[in-house]
């Protein structure tokens, strides 16, 4: 009707445009996911040495080898599928979560055999520190399996989401050229770890359901026996 406002719209542009998540893209720039990496790292580093995996220095090493052969590689825009830089990436985030699996592992055997730290504050900062590695580490693998990887992704290889984001299901809410990048990923990671579930991205295939479910119940362990034992030890 001509009493209604009509949208603005580039001249040429449909009115319906495909959404910029199932189009190509330049691909998304490495330092992002490279500088939580390193965080990963470093916080593997400054775990306490009962609970790191022995010997302190092995795995740390490892991922710090994989990610600047990632860099020599393919330093920038991660649009170039190759398989020999897939198995490097997905090697590194295999890595990182046999880290804080074992961490979080011998926390828990720790807490529930009656181990006693010297304070209270020693189980909470060594708790705090696996806890943020699992978000990193399944905030990578959420990055590195949707629909392939950043790579598919790019060159739009798969056309059906593994994760389903908001902007996905309201593209009027989103500007026309959003898609999901490695911050979208994180959040995901951290909302799913502080409430035991998915909040506001809901995971479709089968493999993001079991990846969801396991970081949620490392998440719930860790939390749960921390804040037991650091209570315990306080009074």
């Amino acid at each position: 009707m001509s009493g209604q406002a009509q949208p603005d719209r580039q001249p040429g542009t449909p009115a319906h445009p495909v959404p910029a998540w199932r189009r190509r893209h330049p691909g998304e720039h490495r330092w992002p996911v490279t500088l939580v990496i390193a965080a990963a790292i470093v916080l593997q580093l400054v775990t306490p040495p009962q609970l790191a995996f022995s010997p302190r220095w092995l795995l740390p090493a490892v991922e710090g080898t994989l990610l600047v052969v990632l860099l020599v590689v393919n330093p920038f825009r991660m649009n170039r599928e190759s398989a020999a830089v897939r198995v490097v990436e997905l090697a590194l985030v295999a890595v990182a979560t046999i880290a804080v699996i074992w961490s979080a592992g011998r926390l828990i055997i720790l807490l529930v055999a009656g181990a006693r730290p010297e304070n209270p504050g020693t189980v909470l900062l060594s708790g705090a520190a696996i806890w943020l590695t699992n978000v990193i580490v399944f905030a990578l693998w959420y990055w590195e399996l949707d629909r392939g990887g950043p790579a598919a992704r790019a060159n739009v290889r798969r056309p059906y989401p593994d994760l389903l984001f908001p902007q996905m299901t309201a593209a009027d809410l989103a500007p026309h050229d959003w898609r999901p990048v490695f911050l979208d990923y994180l959040y995901v990671a951290f909302t799913n770890s502080t409430a035991f579930s998915p909040t506001d991205t809901l995971p479709l295939s089968r493999w993001a359901k079991t990846a969801m479910m396991l970081q949620s119940a490392v998440s719930l362990l860790v939390v749960a026996l921390i804040i037991a034992r650091a209570v315990n030890i306080v009074t």
